[in-house]
């Protein structure tokens, strides 16, 4: 065997006929599961753990990456993804984090999902978080992030300055369109100045 073909990926990583590495070969999440939490304490980063308890998921070591929803990913319920977490484990996640001490200061996190009705193609996560908006306005944002980067991969023709409930309905109108969400939390400011924080997240599971 030649010092090339040696050193060759093709000669360790098993391809499928899509050209790409099989499913069980790849580091690919098979689920994911969404969730929220807030948490107030006088020391900012203990207001981020307790953000994270409230969350249910303080018992991983998380690893935040970008915006990707992967092919045939399965949507769990809160309490069937908390089930396969262990303490310790390393967990990969999509978060949207805002704290603030400013009294009464409105802040929110939310995470924006969508989907394509072809369980074959990848869709899109969006992590949103801001100061000064309602819950509402900060999850319908994050949806729209996502759906806009979606819409934009399968070519959908849309104009992107026409506020979100009218671009909704035209997604909602699309085929190739499977389902939009988000997930937000939000909060004010402690009376007294202490940190809160709010968490929103999209936990994968492999």
């Amino acid at each position: 065997m030649s010092k090339k073909s040696e050193h060759s990926p093709k000669g360790r990583i098993k391809v499928g006929e899509s050209g790409y590495p099989e499913m069980h070969d790849m580091f690919v999440p098979k689920g994911i599961f969404f969730t929220n939490g807030v948490g107030v304490h006088k020391d900012r980063l203990s207001s981020f753990e307790l953000s994270l308890r409230d969350a249910g998921i303080e018992k991983a070591n998380l690893v935040t990456v970008s915006s990707i929803f992967p092919p045939q990913c399965v949507e769990l319920t809160r309490k069937q993804g908390e089930k396969l977490i262990r303490p310790g484990q390393i967990v990969h996640c999509v978060m949207a984090r805002q704290d603030t001490n400013e009294p009464n200061r409105l802040i929110a996190a939310s995470i924006g999902l969508a989907r394509p009705t072809d369980q074959n193609m990848y869709g899109y996560l969006s992590e949103h978080h801001s100061y000064g908006e309602t819950a509402r306005k900060a999850g319908e944002y994050a949806e729209d992030l996502a759906a806009t980067m979606l819409a934009t991969t399968l070519g959908i023709d849309f104009d992107p300055e026409r506020a979100w409930n009218e671009r909704e309905q035209t997604f909602k109108m699309e085929k190739t369109f499977l389902k939009t969400r988000n997930i937000v939390q939000s909060a004010e400011g402690h009376a007294k100045g202490h940190w809160s924080t709010v968490v929103a997240l999209g936990v994968f599971i492999f």
